[in-house]
Parts: C-alpha cells; sequence; structure tokens
C-alpha cells in the first residue's frame, strides 16, 4: 500500500516539474526512488514504470468499474448497486402492490436502471482526465490517507462533473426508456388516495445513485489491485504492485 501511496507523490513532482527546476525534480525522483527501494525491496523499477504503474491502476480501475454498470444489467441485476424506489416513495411502492399495479413498479424501478446504465457510459473520461490533474497536495493527501484514498481524491474532484455529464443523459434515458411516464403513473394514482402527494425529483434520484454505484466498484478495484496479484492485468502493474 505504502508504495501505491510513494508512487503517488512521485507522479505528482514529475508532472509539475518547470523547464527551470529539472535539477531539483531529478533529486527529488532519485531520493523517492531511493526510498522506495527499502519500502518495497526491489531496486529494479525506474521512475517511468512506477508513474506509468500508477496511472494505469487508476485507469484500469475505472473503466473495469464503468464498464461492468454500464453494461446490460450492470446495475439491474447487482443487489450491491441496483435502484430502488426512494425511501420516501416506498410506501407508496407498497401501497401500489397492495391495489394490484405492481408492474407499473417493477417498470419504473427497471426504467431508473437503464437510465443510470446508460449515463455510466460517460464516466471514464471524466476519471481519466482526473487522473491528469491531480496536484503535489493532492498526493499528500493520499500518501496519508486509507485504503481507499484515491477513490476518495476521485470522487471528490469528479462528482460535480459526474453530476453534470450524467443528469442530462438521465433525464433523456428516464424519457427514452419510459421512467418518467411510469413515474408520472405511479404517483398520479398514488396521489388520488392521500392527502400527501408525492413527488420527488427522479432525475437528481437517479443520478446520484448512479454515481455512488460507480463510486462503490472504483474502491472494489483499487482494493484487488492493492492486494490481489489477479487483478494485475499487465506487465507494468505486476512489476510495480508486485514489488511491494
Amino acid at each position: 500500500m505504502r508504495i501505491f501511496y510513494l508512487a503517488a507523490s512521485i507522479v505528482m513532482f514529475a508532472s509539475c516539474a518547470t523547464a527551470q527546476q529539472t535539477d531539483k525534480t531529478n533529486d527529488v525522483l532519485k531520493k523517492a526512488g531511493n526510498i522506495l527501494k527499502t519500502v518495497g525491496g526491489s531496486g529494479s523499477l525506474s521512475n517511468d514504470e512506477i508513474i506509468a504503474g500508477l496511472k494505469e491502476a487508476l485507469v484500469v480501475g475505472t473503466n473495469n468499474s464503468t464498464g461492468k454498470l454500464s453494461a446490460a444489467d450492470g446495475f439491474f441485476k447487482d443487489a450491491a448497486v441496483k435502484l430502488l424506489m426512494p425511501e420516501e416513495a416506498r410506501k407508496v411502492e407498497q401501497r401500489l402492490r397492495q391495489i394490484g399495479m405492481g408492474k407499473l413498479v417493477d417498470d419504473a424501478i427497471l426504467s431508473m436502471n437503464r437510465a443510470a446504465e446508460d449515463a455510466s457510459k460517460q464516466a471514464a473520461p471524466i476519471f481519466i482526465n482526473a487522473v491528469k490533474q491531480m496536484t503535489v497536495q493532492d498526493a499528500v493527501g493520499i500518501l496519508r490517507g486509507t485504503d481507499s484514498a484515491a477513490t476518495g481524491y476521485l470522487r471528490k474532484t469528479t462528482s460535480p462533473d459526474l453530476t453534470a455529464a450524467f443528469r442530462p443523459i438521465i433525464e433523456n434515458s428516464l424519457e427514452k426508456t419510459g421512467a418518467t411516464k411510469y413515474w408520472k403513473e405511479v404517483f398520479d394514482v398514488y396521489n388520488k388516495f392521500t392527502l400527501k402527494p408525492v413527488n420527488p425529483d427522479l432525475s437528481g434520484f437517479v443520478t446520484g445513485k448512479a454515481i455512488d454505484g460507480i463510486f462503490y466498484y472504483v474502491a472494489d478495484e483499487e482494493k484487488k489491485i492493492r492486494t490481489n496479484p489477479a487483478a494485475r492485468v499487465s506487465d507494468i502493474l505486476k512489476k510495480v504492485f508486485g514489488s511491494r
């Protein structure tokens, strides 16, 4: 784990150096490399390999996560991230099922998950851009953080962009898959039988849950790459993370 953090620091110092700071940067990299040899017990890694390994770990992790969830049934058939009715609508769901309108509810739930799967296709480029934008301060935070520090960094830096990218896609997808129609039908029916009409923001709810689902698996992928040799799917990942 410490190699992962040290590698992050190396990336930051290397990427932020200017032409006038070449000698200073080389000295920093040399010292970091010496520390790495002491911690990892391997003197065979070059600075370029360490940087490439860190970047590839983040890209592999985010690509695996978004690829899994953007596939058909990526959300819908995964109990860990499947979108269900919002908490405030659970009583509505129960009541509608009781009066024989379960299919209407099921159609709405399926459509919400299809919208989340559709939007997830847009996440990978946003994550890759975040990796490129990491700063020295970010590296220090990762160095001092937990085993999910990289995921935390990505969540902090990409959530606004993910929300901005996801919401219009989800709104369009909800229309396309019929979720908005089903949602309206669900609450039109329910609101006829209650003095407290329910009108939650469907697209906002689905957007938030879709982003939560992606980060659930980004964290899972980060843990795999750190701890499981089988998850290191390239030579550079095996070399960098296998030297710990």
